[in-house]
């Protein structure tokens, strides 16, 4: 995301969830070092410095293990967060129920209410995979989010594809007034003619 002269004190806490091997910390480390780097499943968590530009806060962002026996152990994590990254492996398709259920699951605890979310449809590289339109029904987003912001990205991990957007995105929904984020993402989606359910992925809904 650049880098650039130290901010001290403007930071913002991201936490980075999502199954375990739908690529979260090839993520991380891909767009922190910009290496592809051969990971193994994540016991605890990892915590990386991510910088923005001067008038944003530096992300820290804590990428916490996926396992199942991990999942109980998130809620310890979500106090202080300001944005919510959910990663999911848009190509395993046989697990896209059991990211269904751990994303409203995390959605549903209070200390989260209103926390933006930006979904990253990683392995978007394979064959096979599923679109982000598409897997924006699957997860049932549009249900889910209340009085949220969110967005879904399309990305890969190993190729670099996306992750930067995706993160910016974070930063610009964590910062901007919720109506003013709806408004501006509207103007952005009927400039590139996209869909009217590609724009409902994007603005924030309701029930």
């Amino acid at each position: 995301m650049g880098i650039i002269a130290s901010k001290p004190g403007k930071q913002a806490q991201v936490l980075l969830l999502g199954l375990d091997g739908s690529g979260k910390t090839t993520l991380l480390y891909k767009l922190k070092y910009n290496e592809s780097v051969v990971t193994v499943p994540t016991v605890g968590f990892n915590v990386e410095m991510l910088e923005t530009d001067r008038s944003s806060p530096n992300l820290t962002v804590w990428d916490v293990g996926g396992q199942k026996r991990m999942r109980p152990h998130w809620r310890h994590y979500y106090a202080d967060t300001a944005g919510l990254v959910f990663v999911v492996d848009s190509w395993d398709q046989k697990r896209l129920d059991e990211a269904r259920r751990e994303l409203h699951r995390v959605l549903r605890y209070k200390s989260l209410k209103e926390v933006p979310l930006v979904v990253f449809a990683n392995k978007q590289d394979l064959p096979g995979a599923v679109g982000p339109d598409t897997l924006s029904l699957r997860l049932n987003l549009e249900r889910m989010c209340e009085g949220r912001a969110w967005f879904i990205q399309p990305c890969s991990a190993t190729t670099g594809m996306g992750l930067e957007e995706g993160f910016r995105r974070i930063v610009y929904l964590m910062k901007t007034p919720l109506k003013q984020a709806q408004e501006d993402i509207k103007v952005k989606m009927r400039s590139k003619c996209f869909s009217f359910t590609a724009v409902k992925q994007v603005l924030p809904c309701s029930r």
